[in-house]
């Protein structure tokens, strides 16, 4: 949903009708443009996912700081992953320094203070959701903001949000919005906890989250055709019995989960026109399927129709 593009504005108005949004949506900061009037120019979107709210930023140089002083202004300790899509970002907190690119993250706490921006065009794509939600001390957060590259679920997290970003629309208006948000929440979690000292809670986080770090696993390897169950249960320490037990407690097979969003993805691509120039096979075998006739046959199978048809359909 479109919050504020600074394009309808005169000049004059651009700086302050920015950090007017900005505030509205994510809390007391101060904010320090890298040019003024019409240099100025800023694309603000807001999606609601239950709890949580997923933000992107296109504009212009920035740089925004949150201190305790705004803090105390504020209703709600939040917590937010900080991406950037475009550009490079740069994020400060407590003497720590980083950068953030296309494919790393920033953890943010409100209470905890920070700093973040990035020179020229840019594009951040964040979420922000209450403290309160994670149920982990807030000591452990902040052990956490400087330790990030260290963790192998950041690819996860991270592949998880662009993903919700570039369906925005469509995903925070159906029926599962509030199931992805805790999908997030659960992955930020396992995030957050993997790369402390803290024994107890490290252990019960990572038993909660398995099942959804499993997932965010495949989805991230979805078009890997060697991606099979053993492969699945090896990458997340556990054994080939345990991942078997773990989908039958929830009632879920994983095959068929995976041909499912195999399929959808070349359902989509097929009716794209981004794609129109590939032939099925390339598309097919782009989302893991090794073999043209088990795609064909399994296509058909789910929605009545074969993948020929459904292209020529969808033009």
């Amino acid at each position: 949903m479109l919050i504020l593009d600074t394009a309808e504005l005169p000049a004059s108005e651009r700086a302050e009708a920015y950090h007017a949004a900005a505030a509205g949506e994510t809390g007391s900061c101060s904010i320090e443009q890298e040019r003024s009037g019409a240099g100025v120019w800023k694309r603000l979107e807001a999606w609601n996912f239950g709890p949580l709210t997923l933000f992107a930023t296109h504009g212009s140089g920035m740089s925004i700081r949150r201190t305790a002083h705004n803090a105390r202004f504020d209703s709600m300790n939040t917590i937010s992953i900080i991406t950037q899509s475009q550009g490079r970002g740069a994020f400060t907190w407590n003497g720590h320094q980083q950068y953030v690119g296309p494919g790393t993250l920033a953890l943010a706490q409100k209470s905890a203070g920070y700093e973040y921006g990035w020179s020229g065009s840019g594009l951040s794509v964040a979420f922000m959701v209450d403290a309160d939600r994670f149920g982990l001390p807030e000591h452990l957060v902040r052990e956490a903001i400087p330790l990030l590259s260290n963790s192998s679920i950041g690819p996860l997290l991270l592949h998880h949000i662009h993903a919700l970003h570039q369906n925005a629309d469509r995903l925070s208006a159906e029926a599962g919005a509030e199931k992805l948000a805790s999908a997030t929440l659960e992955l930020t979690r396992a995030l957050i906890v993997s790369v402390t000292q803290e024994g107890p809670v490290r252990r019960k986080v990572a038993e909660d989250t398995l099942l959804t770090r499993i997932l965010a696993y495949v989805r991230l390897h979805l078009a890997d055709p060697e991606l099979t169950p053993r492969r699945i249960a090896w990458a997340h320490g556990i054994s080939l019995r345990t991942l078997y037990r773990l989908c039958e407690e929830n009632d879920f097979s994983l095959e068929q989960w995976i041909i499912r969003r195999r399929l959808e993805g070349c359902r989509r691509d097929l009716a794209s026109p981004e794609h129109a120039h590939r032939t099925i096979e390339a598309v097919a075998r782009s989302w893991g399927f090794g073999s043209p006739v088990h795609f064909s046959r399994r296509f058909r199978q789910t929605y009545g129709t074969t993948p020929n048809e459904w292209r020529r359909r969808s033009r």
